[in-house]
């Protein structure tokens, strides 16, 4: 029996990350829908071109609680259903995975990098710390959003094997998770990398199109 709790873990995780809260919270605070406008991507980034800054902090919440939680649950109440480190790393990447291609929404999801950090936080908060400062310090210094996004990212699972030698006892499976998800993190960015590459990508604070009106409701 105890066989099929990582499988449920796994599609637990998974469909609680096809949540798209960009949407969800757009819809209930009466905002146009983030994949009409903007990037077109279900991210708190483009939630925030809707001129709504507490629906892009909402969202961003949501969207990294969605790789937080599940993670955390196997981590500390995991152990009597044989759910360990293996079913940790699994249960991250899925929900990073239901992030980016959510059934809920015909499999078109955001990029992940506030589902990506959730997971990191999950599996040790210094290494979310280390790579949320790395996303930061980039940001400051390049102020390119999907930069500082695309090297937090590689250096996770860096930060995570580097963290073997300060006490923590770095597992193959979540080191292996976190590498996926850098390399599906970067996937979801090309279009973004082209643009740096191009010297056309758009800089933090730097203008941006504003989001259409929202809907009205007649009746």
């Amino acid at each position: 029996m105890q066989a099929i709790y990582p499988v449920l873990a796994v599609v637990a995780a998974y469909l609680l990350g096809s949540l798209a809260f960009a949407v969800i919270v757009s819809k209930v605070m009466g905002l146009s829908d983030p994949r009409t406008f903007g990037s077109k991507n279900p991210g708190a980034t483009n939630v925030l071109r809707s001129g709504s800054k507490a629906a892009a902090i909402v969202t961003l919440l949501l969207d990294a609680l969605k790789g937080l939680v599940p993670v955390l649950l196997v981590k500390f109440y995991g152990a009597p259903y044989g759910l360990r480190e293996g079913t940790m790393a699994m249960v991250g990447l899925a929900a990073f995975l239901g992030h980016l291609y959510p059934v809920f929404f015909r499999f078109q999801g955001g990029k992940g990098v506030a589902t990506f950090i959730g997971v990191v936080f999950g599996i040790h908060w210094m290494l979310g710390v280390a790579t949320g400062l790395t996303w930061l310090i980039i940001a400051f210094f390049f102020r390119y959003s999907s930069l500082a996004s695309l090297v937090s990212a590689a250096f996770a699972p860096v930060y995570y094997l580097m963290g073997d030698r300060a006490g923590w006892y770095a597992e193959r499976p979540v080191a292996v998770a976190l590498f996926a998800m850098g390399l599906l993190l970067a996937w979801r960015h090309r279009a973004n990398i082209q643009r740096l590459l191009a010297g056309k990508e758009s800089r933090l604070g730097g203008s941006k199109k504003e989001a259409p009106p929202a809907p009205r409701h007649h009746g």
